[in-house]
């Protein structure tokens, strides 16, 4: 199944996608959002679908497109995971999962706007294959306990402030990642039935040059590890985000220029869709 949200921010109508058709889920949902996807919610919507109980939503073609999921309790990112993206930031692929947090209101509609900070010299960009957690997870015993309590995988970009990340990041990294906007996610969110989510070719392109090619088999750490270590420390709740890392070809490598103002950036992954971004220079107003 592939989930959406369309319209205005804060307004979004979650939409189940069948081919070209978008579902009004309101019938069984208010939101794509935890305590939606915290029950079996692919059964409940294959019911309401077999009764003829979501209409087709008129003008979704027009509508915005929203992030597929509503703002999450917390995201979570693993820090270079591909050890190609760490050879090229010049670091050692790491022996266990680096991780920083973004801020939930880093999340928005894959094709928005995205600002660049007051102050940036130095904005990049970072395809990932993102995580949506569907049932609560605790202290797992094992990676193989993790297929459980997935929801779903998303397309997201990672934008990040590479100054702000390191040359006055006090040794965090969360600084260079939490600026409003700085996670286009979407535009669905596909059911983990859908996609062999070790196997999905990722890319992004830079005013529709190319930037990052790889696969997720490139990662170091698979998604069942990722949610399994990170269960060890905190408890992932039903919503929740987790971006799974970047691989090569980003702007930190210093074979591309970093964003300016009018700049767009295209991500995607196979089978999670495509997303495109302007990129915008901050104005006081704003």
């Amino acid at each position: 199944m592939k989930f959406a949200r369309l319209g205005a921010p804060g307004s979004e109508i979650p939409v189940l996608v069948e081919g070209d058709r978008h579902l009004d889920l309101r019938p069984v949902t208010s939101d794509v959002n935890g305590d939606f996807l915290s029950g079996d919610f692919r059964s409940r919507v294959a019911e309401a679908l077999s009764a003829g109980e979501l209409p087709e939503l008129e003008n979704a073609a027009d509508l915005r497109i929203g992030a597929p999921i509503a703002r999450p309790s917390a995201v979570i990112c693993i820090g270079m995971n591909y050890a190609a993206h760490a050879a090229e930031s010049g670091s050692e692929p790491p022996k266990i999962p680096i991780i920083f947090l973004k801020t939930p209101n880093t999340v928005v509609g894959p094709n928005d706007a995205v600002t660049i900070p007051r102050g940036s010299e130095k904005t990049d960009w970072e395809v990932e294959l993102g995580i949506v957690i569907g049932a609560r997870a605790a202290y797992l015993d094992s990676p193989e306990e993790a297929d459980a309590h997935i929801a779903g995988y998303v397309t997201a970009n990672d934008v990040s402030e590479r100054d702000f990340q390191m040359a006055v990041s006090g040794g965090q990294w969360s600084k260079g990642k939490i600026a409003a906007g700085f996670n286009p996610t979407g535009p669905w969110l596909v059911t983990p039935d859908e996609v062999d989510v070790d196997n999905l070719n990722l890319r992004s392109f830079v005013n529709g040059e190319p930037r990052q090619d790889s696969n997720t088999s490139d990662m170091i750490f698979d998604v069942r590890t990722i949610v399994h270590h990170l269960s060890q420390y905190v408890t992932l709740e039903p919503g929740d985000l987790i971006l799974t890392g970047t691989p090569q070809g980003v702007a930190l490598s210093g074979k591309y220029p970093y964003l300016a103002d009018g700049d767009v950036v295209d991500i995607e992954i196979d089978g999670l869709g495509h997303q495109r971004q302007e990129f915008v220079a901050w104005e006081a107003s704003k």
